[in-house]
């Protein structure tokens, strides 16, 4: 089966859609998703706005980042004290 890529604007524009009244099912329906994906969804995006999430999307790239910067920095140390250990 397919699997649609939603953006950002889109998950926004539909959780917007079922806030204004809409029925979910008719929602899923329409847009070729599962209830559990809108429900999701609404965990995660529920109550955002559109630069929110673009600012979550950022932050989340930026933290993917820190943390394999922090990971190579902890594998050198660990390599640097085997290696002293060795000497001695």
């Amino acid at each position: 089966m397919k699997r649609k890529q939603f953006t950002e604007e889109q998950i926004i524009g539909i959780l917007k859609e079922a806030e204004a009244g809409a029925v979910v099912t008719e929602l899923c329906r329409k847009h070729g998703m599962s209830s559990a994906t809108y429900y999701a969804w609404k965990g995660k995006y529920g109550g955002l706005e559109v630069s929110d999430a673009k600012r979550l999307r950022a932050l989340e790239d930026e933290n993917g980042k820190l943390k394999r910067l922090l990971a190579d920095a902890m594998l050198d140390n660990a390599g640097l004290k085997d290696l002293l250990s060795k000497k001695w």
